[in-house]
This record gives structure tokens, sequence and C-alpha cells, in this order.
């Protein structure tokens, strides 16, 4: 079984906090998937804005 390396984990939850305001333990209680996708989506709001 593969793990998701630690340092990925705190650079997501870093990165969904800076730009969506969540808390930690909000943020850890999601989905991997979940995650991954307001990562994404975020990422294209940002970039959008950056434009």
């Amino acid at each position: 079984m593969a793990t998701y390396a630690i340092d990925r984990l705190h650079d997501e939850v870093a990165y969904l906090a800076f730009h969506l305001h969540w808390g930690f333990e909000e943020l850890l209680d999601l989905e991997h998937a979940d995650r991954r996708l307001y990562v994404k989506r975020t990422a294209a709001l940002v970039s959008r804005a950056e434009e």
C-alpha cells in the first residue's frame, strides 16, 4: 500500500489554509481526493486572478 508523502500533505494544507482560510483540522478531515480537488480548483482561481 502506498502512503501519501507527509511533505505533500503539509503543502496542500498550507496552500488551502492560505487561500481559503480554513482551519488545520478542517483540512485534514477532508478525504484525500476532495483535498486534491480543492487544491486544483483553488490553483485555477489563483491563476486566473493573476492574469
